[in-house]
């Protein structure tokens, strides 16, 4: 899939509005936690104002669900970004109001201008044509650097490229790093190829099993959706978490890979609890063995010792998913373990972002990674073989 590039534009001293993904976290006091979504823009931001443009930023923040929310403005944005480059950014009071339409007329080239958070307009996430139509009358050129939101179909992501001919629209430099680096893994991979699927529920992973399955050597289940397929396989699990309704679809999963030689993989011992809480009594059993009322919140210690071994050869490795509740530290040592190991191998690796991306910085190994993605939703989508709306509009259709 090769993309509209941000390098093919004449941009010299235009005007530019890049659709960018400043969905950060923010603590109780509205400082950001992690600005690594920030800092994944700036080589597109820096290389429009090296042309000498004036550059419109744009982005949402949480779910204000078409409200004005001071919580989720994105005013710690705007002071991460001129921390970061070390200039003056302008931030708009709204989205295509007064305020923001006369602060983009009157930008000059090198200045940059903030709209604020563009789901305080009801029509961002509807993918209303009004709102697409003003929101690219701001700006000669389109460029989307945002990843993580292009799998909707919003006015700023979808809809604000049919204003836009092949000649002024494009993608920035990490979102064609996104697709081109998920094209490589997933049609060209070094093999043997691994995949380590976690997460709570199946139903979220359904697909990009499916559709993984032919392409990998190795799957690796952990999280709350390997008792979906525990239980399938006539394991009592207590009170885990299943989706009774996907047992077929499980069933399905691992038919496909045994038909494939796909070696499936699922936990062999669990750490188990009967409530979710930090004060809950815990103990280690086998995935056979869950007592009734408790529930499994993490892959056990043999579990690990397992994965390591059937990883040791592999060559590349795709993560999506945590092993366990990881947000609580005593359910998070496996998810942790898995993390160091894959860290250390020689390995080609990618985190899948989302929960996973949160996970491998908190365990302080992120820097070891060859590569994590910034959205987990459209990764995921990626994985699951779909075009992702943002990006269709990009696409340079090539000469059969």
């Amino acid at each position: 899939m090769k993309l509209y590039s941000i390098k093919d534009l004449d941009l010299a001293s235009k005007r530019v509005f890049i659709r960018c993904d400043f969905n950060v976290p923010l603590d109780e006091y509205g400082n950001i936690t992690d600005d690594r979504r920030i800092r994944a823009a700036l080589a597109t931001i820096n290389y429009c104002l090296d042309q000498d443009c004036s550059v419109i930023l744009a982005s949402h923040m949480g779910r204000p669900n078409g409200e004005f929310s001071e919580k989720l403005s994105l005013v710690p944005v705007q002071r991460r970004i001129q921390q970061l480059l070390k200039r003056d950014v302008k931030l708009a009071k709204d989205i295509v109001g007064e305020d923001a339409t006369a602060l983009a007329q009157n930008l000059k080239e090198g200045e940059i201008l903030l709209l604020e958070n563009l789901r305080f307009e009801k029509g961002e996430t509807k993918n209303d044509e009004k709102l697409s139509k003003a929101l690219s009358m701001m700006a000669e050129f389109y460029v989307n650097d945002a990843f993580g939101v292009s799998h909707r179909a919003h006015a700023s992501v979808e809809g604000i490229t049919r204003f836009f001919d092949e000649e002024h629209k494009a993608a920035g430099f990490l979102l064609q790093k996104e697709i081109q680096f998920f094209g490589v893994l997933l049609k060209r991979p070094v093999r043997p190829f691994a995949a380590i699927i976690g997460g709570s529920k199946v139903s979220g992973k359904l697909e990009a099993l499916i559709n993984l399955l032919p392409k990998v050597d190795k799957v690796f289940i952990g999280g709350g959706m390997a008792f979906t397929f525990l239980k399938q396989m006539g394991y009592d699990v207590g009170n885990s978490l299943v989706e009774d309704d996907l047992l077929q679809e499980a069933q399905h999963v691992m038919n496909e890979a045994r038909r494939l030689g796909v070696k499936f993989y699922l936990p062999i011992d669990v750490v188990a609890a009967q409530t979710f809480a930090a004060d809950s009594v815990s103990k280690l059993v086998t995935s056979q063995e869950i007592p009734q009322g408790w529930m499994g919140l993490d892959i056990g210690p043999a579990t690990v010792r397992l994965y390591r071994e059937a990883l040791n050869d592999v060559q590349t490795v795709l993560w999506n998913g945590p092993m366990g509740v990881f947000e609580m530290e005593r359910f998070a040592r496996g998810s942790s373990k898995i993390a160091h190991f894959v860290a250390d191998s020689y390995a080609t690796t990618v985190v899948g972002g989302g929960d996973t991306a949160d996970l491998v910085k908190r365990v302080g190994v992120d820097e070891e990674m060859s590569f994590i993605s910034t959205g987990g939703g459209a990764s995921l989508e990626l994985l699951e073989g779909k075009v992702l709306p943002g990006v269709e509009q990009l696409i340079i259709e090539e000469d059969s």
